[in-house]
């Protein structure tokens, strides 16, 4: 954990994160761009402000634990891990091959700093509560965090381990909910929409329903590093005390950080053309653009 890594800091980690995703899959011609774009300030605080972790040792048993529970925004989640030292940034150019580290969704056992493979959508939290509560059962110190996407969070699974999760009092499991109100398919959006497509959990009260099911649970905007540092650290000093799960239903702009990108369900996925690149790279002010 590094509590003295600024808010201007972590927004200009951000922008060279987003230029890895862009022009990462672009380069590879495959992979996903809206939703690593919605996740990358919430995943940079994390690993430049809030985990306990050692790119030097990644294998450390009592380090904190992240699961990317929608593993298709693995691209996001790599291009944090080589920014915070765990591979060389070079290595992202590698993205989607046959013989990559780096696939389309994340391996465990062949990537550093992935502490779950993932990508079945749905699977994620479950995961990130065995690891709590063997946490418990074996005395180790250490936080486990889930990101979530609220497509994802149609998943039948994600409402077992919701359930389930309280009554293990795991205080050492934080969900985070990615809650970008936008999916690949979707509905025509109505007039209470944010965007261009019906939000999959837009018109529910997700932070009274996991309140109702025994979670502490908090509504940020996902995108705002004070509110983010704030929620973190609650999260944090909740950890074996608190007797229940923390859930940070964090509200995202998919595609958020490019103009072109931004709240639109067409960016899902997709390639962008060398003008739209150019233009990314002159928005993001990477030092590529300088």
């Amino acid at each position: 954990m590094n509590d003295q890594t600024s808010t201007a800091e972590l927004a200009g980690i951000a922008r060279q994160a987003r230029w890895h995703i862009i022009n990462t899959v672009t380069s590879s011609k495959a992979g996903h761009i809206g939703g690593p774009l919605s996740a990358t300030d919430l995943m940079v605080t994390l690993y430049f402000r809030q985990l306990n972790i050692d790119p030097e040792n990644p294998q450390s048993p009592d380090r904190d634990r992240f699961i990317l529970s929608k593993g298709h925004s693995a691209i996001g989640l790599y291009s944090v891990l080589a920014l915070r030292g765990y591979f060389p940034e070079e290595e992202l150019s590698t993205f989607d091959h046959g013989d990559s580290r780096l696939q389309g969704h994340p391996d465990m056992k062949i990537t550093p700093g992935v502490d779950a493979s993932t990508g079945s959508l749905g699977q994620g939290l479950s995961v990130g509560a065995g690891i709590a509560l063997a946490a418990k059962k074996q005395g180790r110190d250490f936080h486990t965090w889930v990101l979530t996407g609220d497509g994802e969070m149609e998943e039948g699974m994600i409402w077992e381990t919701v359930l389930s999760a309280p009554r293990y009092g795991l205080d050492n499991l934080t969900l985070i909910v990615d809650l970008n109100g936008l999916q690949q398919f979707g509905w025509d959006a109505a007039d209470t929409d944010r965007f261009d497509r019906s939000e999959p959990l837009g018109h529910v009260d997700l932070e009274r329903v996991f309140t109702g099911f025994g979670w502490n649970a908090v509504t940020i905007d996902g995108h705002n590093y004070d509110e983010i540092i704030e929620q973190y650290d609650a999260a944090e000093a909740a950890r074996g005390v608190a007797g229940k799960p923390t859930v940070i239903i964090a509200r995202t702009t998919k595609g958020h950080g490019i103009s072109f990108t931004a709240g639109t369900y067409k960016w899902h996925n997709g390639v962008a053309t060398p003008e739209q690149l150019d233009a990314a790279r002159s928005e993001l002010l990477t030092e590529e653009a300088k």
